[in-house]
């Protein structure tokens, strides 16, 4: 069963694409990915997981295989993200799980522990902020510049994400061995950035990002009175979200389990089996 399935679910009008994978009456883990990226960054964890759990990995509308409307016809934010993600779990029957955020994945996965906090077993964040402490200053004046006054003046350093010199920069800064990471990986995401209309559609989520930072309070209050189990394991050398950000949530998180790799912000392409070794055991000990 460690084979993943690739699906589509129809939520809100929109074909939302996800993989699946495990049995179905196995502990559920929820994979959420960030920017630039999709799905296709846990297709390698996904057969690591199976064989002990119910692994759910979908994409982000405007990302992936996902549908990807203009901007004139979908409100791109976070909390529009979150609310077609909260509809495909609900349709799926997913009412116990375990989440997996990274970068983009944090903020919607924060949102869905907030609405439904009785639903989450665990949280896992690999490179997924927290935080204040997580944001490193030299990537992020730009983007908070931008979300306050988007215009022409801000905008063009914004937009120079979206190019391949800065997708190849997010996969690759950081990696001791940069050899390990493949250019399939860049490429994918750029070659998907790239479609008619969807720079806009990212351009949006920039904007929107400043409004994520007013839900840590409430995360953090989450986090120490639920007691949910939290895995922090973090690319260090990631230069969008600092070691910091990782290890604050041992501040709110009671026994929060910290690990620190010597890698960068897409952990997974580099360290595999170490990510994957720290994540068995974990869910291992939390779910059983």
């Amino acid at each position: 069963m460690n084979s993943a399935r690739h699906r589509t679910a129809t939520v809100d009008g929109y074909e939302i694409f996800y993989r699946e994978a495990g049995h179905a009456d196995a502990p559920v883990i929820v994979l959420l990915h960030g920017y630039p990226t999709s799905s296709f960054m846990f297709r390698e964890l996904i057969p690591l997981l199976a064989d002990d759990y119910h692994v759910i990995a979908p994409d982000h509308l405007g990302f992936g295989h996902s549908d990807a409307p203009l901007v004139g016809e979908f409100t791109y934010t976070f909390d529009a993200l979150t609310e077609l993600t909260s509809g495909l779990l609900d349709q799926l029957g997913l009412d116990r799980y375990a989440l997996y955020v990274q970068d983009y994945g944090a903020p919607i996965g924060w949102r869905l522990a907030l609405q439904h906090p009785e639903r989450i077993s665990a949280l896992v964040t690999q490179n997924g902020n927290g935080y204040e402490d997580g944001f490193v200053e030299s990537f992020w004046t730009d983007v908070w510049a931008y979300g306050a006054n988007p215009g022409p003046d801000t905008e063009p350093a914004v937009r120079a994400a979206l190019g391949v010199d800065a997708i190849r920069w997010q996969y690759l800064h950081g990696v001791p061995d940069p050899s390990l990471v493949s250019p399939d990986t860049w490429e994918h995401d750029f070659a998907l950035v790239s479609r008619e209309g969807n720079d806009e559609v990212q351009l949006a989520l920039f904007r929107d990002y400043q409004n994520n930072r007013p839900l840590y309070p409430l995360l953090h209050e989450f986090l120490r009175t639920s007691e949910v189990p939290v895995l922090a394991v973090w690319g260090r050398n990631d230069e969008i979200f600092g070691p910091a950000g990782a290890r604050a949530f041992a501040r709110d998180a009671k026994d929060a389990e910290v690990h620190l790799i010597n890698g960068g912000h897409f952990l997974l392409e580099s360290h595999l089996d170490v990510v994957a070794g720290y994540l068995r055991g974990f869910l291992g000990r939390v779910l059983g």
